[in-house]
């Protein structure tokens, strides 16, 4: 029996996809083969079969760029919010969103 991988992102899914599908397996061969490494849930036949019958279109594995407002969240800020916290254990989100206010003033 092999291990399954919980968590994989879409994008990590469609790789899989996209390299079986250059090398000919078949869509249910690839839903098969996800279900193993994946779960059950990973992805549906269907879908498998819409990207395998997308990428023989040329379509990209990766998710498009979306309009919107730009995350604050960045490594920096992470960093800053961890060490607070284990400077204060007491530390709340209001506490957060001054520190996020903070850093986005100072980013400006």
């Amino acid at each position: 029996m092999f291990k399954t991988i919980e968590g994989a992102a879409d994008c990590e899914i469609r790789s899989v996809i996209s390299f079986l599908n250059t090398r000919n397996v078949l869509p249910s061969e690839i839903h098969h083969q996800i279900c193993q490494a994946y779960g059950d849930n990973a992805m549906s036949d269907g879908m498998v079969r819409k990207w395998a019958r997308m990428f023989n279109e040329g379509e990209n594995v990766h998710d498009e760029a979306r309009s919107g407002r730009p995350s604050l969240v960045n490594d920096d800020l992470v960093c800053k919010v961890n060490k607070r916290v284990r400077e204060d254990r007491r530390f709340t989100i209001s506490d957060v969103l001054e520190l996020s206010s903070d850093f986005k003033d100072s980013t400006l």
